[in-house]
């Protein structure tokens, strides 16, 4: 045979014949159609008749499959051989068929999501991925910046250091113990933030033992308000995290927080996350609702204000206006968990709908507050124009719950409020994820309802801490509150940063700059 021949023949039987993937495949569908059609059958028999009908077989079914693809409603005849009244109709026949057929596909596609995810984080560890199982708690190098050619300033210009700066190579601290620090301005002198000039002999210290030295140890006896830019407050905030001794609340508009830190805290107990908008890459995400424990008049009126405190005008010749918006929303939260209605009905009834059904509720439910409904009554029928504008106020507090999975967020499984309610005596965390909004009176978001679900948490922590014999909670409960202002401005952070620590909470507080803080507590002197 010549060599051309040869080719010739290779490439003929190169190009002919079934692959044997397809051929197993086409094997292995058959063989399931026929197992499925066989139970199905069997099974609609043993319901309907009580016993397994006679004939109903295997060997049998191929040919049955055959006869049913020309008539599907023939069950009797793809099976001559089984009596007729062993078997069942051909409605429940192919109700088992289709409903087995949709759990097979389920669970298919559920271990085919398994293993590649499993495959995902083997080949993340064998390439030393930091997020692969362990957080890594180093802080990256960074460059030292370039030494200035402007002229040194007088010493009586520099701004001196309350305390001298910790070596990068100490050990970490425990977790309750952040000191009032320096402010740590973009565009600020590094001399300026690390203290009294170097002499010129010595070397400049560099940024990263400066500004974003570790973080020192006093949380427990003076409460922290830290302004940073972004990266500076994620690693800041990330120690003061993985640091907490007991339970933590983080609030944050950085994903990269919860994604830092949540293995590690998964250790010491239940990690929650509370993400309506969906940043976080998971789908384990709690579920919350805004009238949970609102059948108390008291904890409605403070859920009322959390949720308007985004929204709510600060100057104090508005006072009447929020006042009235804040009567409406607290007397909606209080019918509908009075009568086990869910947010859904808040939102209607703070757009102004069927308002009558609460007022109905507030006056005939044996659990609705005296004098409710005369309340509600009241605001309603108040001066129009102050009533109008107290409208708009809830409509636009409550405006994200038109959003699909905003609103499936705040419809709360029986777990959810069992954790929520366990979670800060078994040391776990709460991460509070939103969107940084800077003007949230215009468009608020999520924000109304990660303010009232950090607020609610603050407000059980300080109760439970009354109610101990030493007026403190024990271990403490850290507030991490990374970007407070543009994400939930809690009513209670100039409290929390005043106080907070003597009761066993305290609090590290981040924001952009003083100006943010002061747009968001006007009336209100914050520490540092």
């Amino acid at each position: 045979m010549r060599p051309d021949d040869r080719g010739e023949r290779r490439d003929r039987e190169g190009q002919g014949g079934i692959p044997d993937g397809l051929l197993i495949g086409i094997l292995g569908f058959l063989l399931g159609m026929t197992l499925l059609v066989w139970t199905a059958a069997g099974l609609a028999g043993l319901f309907v008749h009580g016993s397994w009908p006679d004939g109903v077989t295997i060997p049998r079914t191929p040919l049955a499959m055959r006869s049913l693809i020309g008539d599907a409603h023939d069950l009797a005849g793809a099976w001559p051989d089984t009596p007729a009244d062993q078997l069942s109709g051909y409605g429940l026949f192919w109700g088992l068929f289709i409903g087995q057929l949709m759990v097979l596909v389920v669970l298919t596609v559920f271990v085919m999501g398994t293993l590649a995810r499993w495959r995902a984080v083997r080949a993340a560890r064998r390439a030393g991925h930091p997020y692969a199982g362990h957080v890594r708690r180093d802080t990256p190098p960074y460059e030292v910046p370039a030494p200035r050619t402007e002229p040194e300033p007088a010493p009586e210009a520099v701004r001196p250091a309350p305390e001298a700066v910790r070596p990068a190579q100490e050990p970490r601290q425990t977790a309750s113990a952040v000191e009032r620090r320096p402010e740590a301005v973009v565009g600020q002198h590094p001399e300026a933030i690390a203290g009294p000039a170097a002499p010129l002999g010595n070397k400049a210290p560099s940024l990263a033992e400066t500004a974003l030295a570790p973080l020192p140890d006093a949380l427990t006896t003076r409460d922290t308000l830290l302004v940073a830019p972004r990266d500076s407050r994620l690693r800041s905030a990330a120690q003061a995290v993985l640091d907490a001794e007991g339970a933590a609340l983080v609030v944050t508009s950085n994903p990269a927080l919860w994604q830092d830190t949540k293995d590690a805290r998964g250790k010491l107990g239940p990690v929650l996350l509370y993400d309506p908008s969906h940043l976080c890459d998971t789908p384990a995400r709690l579920h919350w609702s805004p009238t949970s424990g609102c059948e108390d008049k008291a904890t409605a009126a403070a859920r009322a204000a959390s949720l308007l405190a985004p929204v709510r005008p600060t100057s104090r010749l508005d006072q009447a206006l929020g006042d009235t918006a804040e009567t409406l929303l607290r007397s909606y939260l209080h019918a509908a968990a009075v009568d086990g209605r869910t947010v859904r009905h808040v939102h209607r009834w703070s757009q102004g709908s069927q308002i009558q059904d609460a007022v109905r509720i507030l006056r005939t439910h044996p659990k609705a507050a005296a004098g409710s409904a005369g309340e509600l009554e009241a605001a309603l029928t108040a001066h129009p124009e102050r009533r109008d504008m107290a409208q708009e106020l809830t409509t636009r507090a409550l405006a994200a719950l038109s959003r699909v999975n905003i609103r499936e967020s705040c419809t709360p499984h029986r777990t959810d409020t069992l954790t929520l309610d366990s979670f800060v005596h078994e040391t776990g965390t709460l991460y509070v994820v939103g969107e940084s909004i800077e003007d949230p009176r215009a468009e608020p978001g999520a924000m109304p309802l990660l303010t009232a679900l950090a607020a609610s948490v603050v407000e059980r922590g300080r109760r439970m801490a009354e109610r101990s014999s030493s007026g403190r909670l024990d271990p403490p409960m850290t507030l991490v509150l990374d970007d407070v202002a543009a994400v939930a401005p809690l009513p209670q952070v100039p409290e929390l940063l005043a106080t907070g620590a003597d009761r066993g909470m305290p609090t590290l507080a981040l924001l952009r700059s003083r100006e943010q803080a002061r747009s968001r507590w006007p009336h209100a002197e914050l520490p540092g």
